[in-house]
């Protein structure tokens, strides 16, 4: 087995940083934004704030696309050989989808609430009476979906170190005999 080094951190570090963003914001930009002096100041901090992290967040499950699939190819003989490797890479892929999937449907969102510069809000999620009703619906949808994108990816960081322990030399024999006795 080679190593690759440079797909595991791609895998790994745009996992972080995706991981860790996105629940940063949740714990702290979005009840933070509630500082600001007016309503209008904590939309602008929120959807500044949000702004800010989009490219990086981009940037970060990019690198942790580009690494998977990496890995995937670099691993494809052992998945094929070795007992279990296979559903752990589905349950990877599986994961990544659905945290994709929430991470667009979030950014739609946060579009929606980001439209008004200065949308008067209590905080990142929560609306205040004075909010525009879409953006209200749209913030009481990321209010719980903040949470989604780090459980998710939070996830995909076990199920990632499972894979890693199935690539031990002895759980790869193990694997491999377990695939042949049936």
């Amino acid at each position: 087995m080679a190593k690759d080094t440079l797909s595991r951190s791609l895998h790994d570090v745009g996992l972080a940083a995706w991981f860790g963003g996105t629940l940063a914001n949740a714990v702290a930009l979005n009840p933070a934004s509630a500082e600001a002096d007016t309503a209008n100041g904590s939309g602008r901090v929120a959807n500044t704030g949000w702004n800010k992290w989009t490219p990086v967040n981009a940037a970060a499950i990019g690198a942790h696309l580009v690494g998977s699939v990496g890995e995937l190819v670099g691993n494809r003989s052992r998945l094929a050989v070795q007992s279990g490797a296979g559903s752990t890479a589905l349950a990877k892929t599986g994961l990544t989808a659905a945290a994709l999937a929430v991470t667009g449907y979030s950014r739609l969102l946060g579009r929606k609430v980001a439209e008004q510069e200065s949308v008067p809000v209590l905080a990142g999620t929560e609306p205040a009476a004075s909010t525009p009703e879409k953006v209200s619906k749209a913030q009481r949808q990321l209010s719980a979906l903040q949470w989604v994108v780090p459980v998710l990816t939070g996830a995909l960081i076990v199920v990632s170190s499972l894979a890693g322990e199935q690539q031990r030399a002895s759980e790869v024999k193990k694997g491999f005999l377990a695939r042949l006795t049936g």
